[in-house]
């Protein structure tokens, strides 16, 4: 399993979905495993989660930097 691929792929399905967005905030492991369709082991589930959000996290400070960019 490449991990790198499922996390884009994941991360790209909840940046288009609010309400799976918020179903990740509330149980990310649940959520995942549902996207993947795959029951992975802690260790694995973990590094994707983590991988999620620090791509989330690089993508919203990207909007804003634009946005900031914009009005100055």
């Amino acid at each position: 399993m490449d991990i790198k691929e499922k996390i884009e792929s994941v991360v790209e399905k909840i940046k288009k979905d609010p309400s799976l967005a918020k179903k990740f905030k509330e149980d990310p492991v649940k959520t995942i495993e549902s996207l993947i369709g795959i029951d992975l082991p802690d260790d694995q589930i973990k590094k994707v989660i983590d991988g999620v959000k620090a791509k989330l996290a690089v993508d919203q400070a990207g909007a804003l930097k634009d946005k900031f960019k914009k009005l100055f």
